[in-house]
């Protein structure tokens, strides 16, 4: 059974910030930081999918606040957009401090997965629909960025050859 079967495109995950997290600035490393939000992202995709997915696009990430060893994280991931094969997820880390608990955005970014086959061939996953205004923004949001996407692409392949 999938997230999709059950109406469900949303994941959350919760966990402390540990000393092994650190950079050399006494914050958490962008790195990790970014391993936690393609863990939801991944979570997220397969729940909805049923299948095994990999990362295909990560972009439009948005460092807003520091997160400090010892935080309590919050990544929340869900569907925005499906294609015949993909899903686009926007992804949101929090945090805060646990003896206040006032969560403020650290990082938000947009994720593409693609769901595979046991071949590792891509499949078909099911489609989302957008049901309210801040769903159909969002949605139109990942289109965007998909779209852009395109034309950089196309750029930097001239650039580059």
């Amino acid at each position: 059974m999938s997230l999709a079967s059950e109406g469900k495109r949303e994941i959350t995950l919760r966990f402390l910030a540990q000393p092994t997290d650190v950079n050399f600035g006494g914050k958490v490393h962008g790195g990790s930081a970014m391993k936690w939000l393609d863990q939801a992202g991944y979570l997220c995709s397969t729940g909805w999918s049923g299948r095994y997915c990999v990362t295909a696009f990560v972009g439009d990430i948005n460092f807003h606040n520091p997160i400090l060893v010892g935080d309590l994280v919050e990544v929340d991931a869900k569907i925005i957009h499906t294609g015949r094969t993909s899903m686009h997820i926007g992804v949101t880390l929090n945090s805060c401090n646990p003896k206040q608990c006032e969560f403020s955005k650290s990082i938000h970014c947009i994720m593409v997965f693609v769901a595979l086959d046991e071949g590792g061939k891509p499949v078909e996953v099911p489609q989302w629909q957008a049901e309210d205004e801040a769903d159909i923004a969002m949605e139109k949001y990942a289109i965007r960025i998909m779209d852009l996407r395109c034309i950089n692409q196309k750029e930097l392949d001239v650039l580059i050859k």
